[in-house]
């Protein structure tokens, strides 16, 4: 997805939530600056494949065998923890860091590629981190525009920007496990960027031209995005 595709969609989110893109593009750099161009064919294997994104939501460990069953797994932030602990590989971990770095640095150092997010609120712990992973498993994002080896797939939580990347690189079929778009565990904030995933991946899989079990019985109710 280029950034004009989604820069409009991003100017909603900060606008609703209040977050600032000058923020998020300050840490971005400070990212670029760290991070190492990201060799994609690392993730071909993506391609033509049935791809699982976990969720790091309660219902994980019971649907743990629809992860293992895909071809590919790409984990949300602590669901990479919870899959390694039951047994199930992990291929990608999405992560903006706020959960799970020490299993985000270990497996960088064994070889499997982390997608590391930049945004606004997150400069102390990229700062911390980074300089202790392998960089060259580590594929850069932002949600603000793309610069040096900080690319932009699309998405804004851990869970849906899993989604945007499996798309990016050419998945045929995604399944969600671990998702619990109703977990009434979450906080305020939490609850409204699970509303923005939940949109996000309705749009995605509309321009996918895919049906996602996850939003089934609720797509209808779900606010549109053009």
């Amino acid at each position: 997805m280029n950034f004009e595709t989604w820069e409009p969609i991003y100017e909603q989110i900060l606008s609703d939530l209040g977050f600032d893109r000058r923020e998020d593009e300050r840490v971005r750099d400070e990212l670029a600056a760290l991070a190492e161009p990201f060799d994609g064919a690392r993730l071909a294997p993506i391609e033509g494949a049935t791809v699982a994104v976990a969720g790091a939501g309660p219902s994980l460990l019971e649907q743990r065998d629809v992860a293992a069953g895909a071809d590919v797994v790409i984990a949300a932030s602590v669901a990479a923890t919870r899959l390694l602990d039951a047994g199930v590989s992990v291929d990608l971990m999405v992560t903006d860091l706020d959960g799970a770095p020490e299993t985000a640095r270990e497996l960088t150092h064994s070889d499997v590629p982390v997608a590391v997010h930049a945004h606004g609120d997150n400069r102390p712990v990229i700062r911390e981190w980074i300089p202790r992973f392998d960089v060259s498993n580590v594929l850069a994002t932002t949600q603000a525009a793309p610069v040096g080896p900080v690319r932009n797939f699309g998405g804004f939580t851990d869970g849906d920007r899993g989604a945007f990347i499996a798309d990016g690189f050419g998945a045929s079929r995604l399944v969600f496990p671990g998702w619990d778009l109703d977990d009434p565990s979450v906080d305020p904030m939490k609850r409204r960027k699970l509303r923005w995933a939940e949109r996000l991946l309705r749009w995605l899989e509309t321009r996918r031209g895919e049906r996602f079990d996850l939003l089934d019985g609720r797509r209808e109710a779900i606010d549109p995005l053009p």
